[in-house]
C-alpha cells in the first residue's frame, strides 16, 4: 500500500520551502486580495494548495439506521463523485479511516484506484484528508475519493484493565492501521479510562487558571442545537435552552451529558482532484490555503503547558505555512467531541487568545450565525452527530459555495477546520 505523508517534509528541523516568518502583516488587509492571485503561491512553497476539494456527499445520518456501513459508504461515495463532475472510473486513489474496508467500497464503486492511503498519521482524525491532498499534488493520483463511516458503538477503546495500559496499540478505525496508545497509561493508572475523564481533567484546569464557568460552555451547546435546527440531517434539532443544558445529567465534572457528542450512523465522502480540474467543476471548487498537524508528543496530560493539547502544535504549523492571520477568518468548523475542546481550538488557533474562550463564546452571539465568526453552523458534533471530524469538512465546504440554505453565513471566503483533541490534532484552511 503506497501513501504520501499527510505532514510536511521536515529537513534539519525546518519545513521545507516554508519562509520563516510567514504570517506577517497586521490582519486581514493584503491578504484577501491573494486567494485568488499568484503572490501566495509565489510567496511560499505550500504543496497542499496544488490540491481542492472538488466534490461532497453524505448518506443518511441518524441514530440507529439499521443500514449497513457498506450501503452508507456507497450512497456518501457516489454523491460526493457525481458533485465533483466525475464518475467511478475517473477515481484513480482512495483514503479512508472508516468502518468500510477501502477494497470493499472500491469493488461496490466499481473503482480501480492505484492509489490507497488512510488511517492515522500527524493529521489526526483528517489524515486521511491531508494525504489525499499531498497525493493529488505530487502527481500520485489526480482525484482520491475520501470516506468516513461510522456506526453507533459503546464503550471505550481502551483496556479496562489498568495493568494492559503501558505500550498498548489499539487496531485503528480503519482496520488495518496501528496507532500507539502508549499516552493513555498514566491516565489509566487514576482509572481514568474514558475520554470524557481526560477532557474534564483539562477543562477544570482552565477553569480553575482563566475562570472559565459551567454557562460558557452551555453557550456552545446551546448555539450548536440553534443550528442544528436549521440542518435537516442532525440528530437533534429540538430547541435547548442554558437550563436544560445546566439540568442534564453529570457525566465527568464538570462535564454534563449535553457537553458530549451525539452518536449516530453515517458517511461523509469528500472528492480531493488537482487544482487543474477546478475549470470543470460543475460546483465552486474549494482551494486548500495551508495544513497543519501534530504527532501528539506529551500525550493527555504530559504537556508542560497542561491544559493544552496537540492542538497547539497542529495550529502553530498552520500558520507558519500561510499568509493569512487568524483575523481573517470568516467562520470555523471546530471539533466538539465535547464542549470544552471545541474551545481549545478556538484558543490554539488564536480565534480568540489564551483563557479568552469562555467569554468569547459567552451569550452565544459572537459564534452565531450573524455573529463575526459563526462557528459549528450544521450543528456540531454536541447536536447534529459524531462524523469524526468529517462533518466539519463537508459544511466547510458548502459555507465556502455559499451553498448551506438557511443557515448560509454572510462571509464566506476563509474557513478554518480542525479535528481532534488530546494528542490527536489536524487543522487546515480552506478559501474559496
Amino acid at each position: 500500500m503506497s501513501s504520501v505523508p499527510c505532514s510536511p517534509p521536515v529537513q534539519n528541523g525546518r519545513l521545507i520551502g516554508v519562509i520563516s516568518g510567514a504570517m506577517r502583516g497586521g490582519g486581514a488587509s493584503g491578504t484577501r486580495a491573494s486567494l485568488e492571485g499568484s503572490s501566495s503561491r509565489d510567496a511560499m512553497s505550500v504543496l497542499e494548495r496544488d490540491a481542492i476539494i472538488a466534490g461532497i456527499g453524505s448518506s443518511r445520518i441518524g441514530r440507529r439506521l439499521g443500514v449497513s456501513a457498506l450501503e452508507l459508504t456507497e450512497a456518501a461515495s457516489r454523491a460526493a463523485i457525481a458533485d465533483a463532475g466525475l464518475t467511478p472510473a475517473d477515481i484513480d486513489g482512495v483514503a479512508t479511516m472508516g468502518d468500510t474496508p477501502p477494497e470493499e467500497a472500491c469493488q461496490q464503486l466499481g473503482i480501480a484506484a492505484g492509489w490507497h492511503g488512510g488511517g492515522f498519521d500527524t493529521g489526526g482524525l483528517l489524515s486521511p484528508v491531508m494525504s489525499a491532498f499531498w497525493a493529488v499534488a505530487a502527481g500520485r493520483a489526480r482525484h482520491v475519493l475520501v470516506y468516513r463511516t461510522v456506526q453507533m458503538v459503546g464503550g471505550s477503546i481502551l483496556p479496562p484493565d489498568p495493568a494492559n495500559a503501558p505500550r498498548r496499540s489499539e487496531r485503528g478505525p480503519d482496520r488495518g492501521q496501528s496507532f500507539s496508545m502508549d499516552w493513555a497509561g498514566p491516565l489509566l493508572t487514576m482509572h481514568a479510562y474514558s475520554a470524557a475523564n481526560w477532557v474534564a481533567m483539562h477543562c477544570r484546569r482552565h477553569m480553575y487558571l482563566y475562570g472559565t464557568t459551567k454557562e460558557q460552555l452551555g453557550w456552545l451547546a446551546v448555539t450548536s442545537r440553534r443550528h442544528a435546527g436549521l440542518n435537516p440531517q442532525a440528530a437533534y434539532r429540538d430547541p435547548m435552552t442554558l437550563d436544560d443544558y445546566l439540568a442534564a445529567r453529570p457525566i465527568s465534572d464538570p462535564l454534563g451529558l449535553l457537553d458530549c457528542d451525539v452518536p449516530v450512523d453515517g458517511s461523509i465522502a469528500v472528492v480531493v482532484s488537482h487544482v487543474s480540474h477546478q475549470a470543470d467543476c460543475p460546483n465552486p471548487a474549494v482551494r486548500v490555503h495551508a495544513i497543519g498537524g501534530s504527532p501528539g508528543h506529551g500525550g493527555w496530560d504530559q504537556r508542560p503547558d497542561y491544559p493544552k493539547m496537540a492542538s497547539t502544535d497542529a495550529a502553530a504549523q498552520l500558520w507558519s505555512r500561510s499568509d493569512l492571520r487568524p483575523a481573517d477568518v470568516d467562520f470555523a468548523q471546530l471539533y466538539d467531541g465535547f464542549t470544552f475542546l471545541a474551545f481549545a481550538w478556538l484558543e490554539a488557533l488564536g480565534l480568540c487568545a489564551d483563557g479568552e474562550a469562555g467569554p468569547f463564546v459567552d451569550g452565544g452571539d459572537r459564534i452565531a450565525l450573524d455573529g463575526p465568526l459563526p462557528l459549528n453552523t450544521y450543528g456540531g458534533q454536541l447536536s447534529a452527530g459524531r462524523m469524526h471530524g468529517y462533518w466539519v469538512v463537508h459544511e466547510a465546504v458548502l459555507q465556502l459555495r455559499g451553498q448551506a440554505g438557511d443557515r448560509q453565513v454572510a462571509r464566506h471566503d476563509v474557513a478554518a477546520v480542525a479535528a481532534g483533541g488530546g494528542p490527536i490534532a489536524g487543522c487546515m484552511l480552506l478559501t474559496r
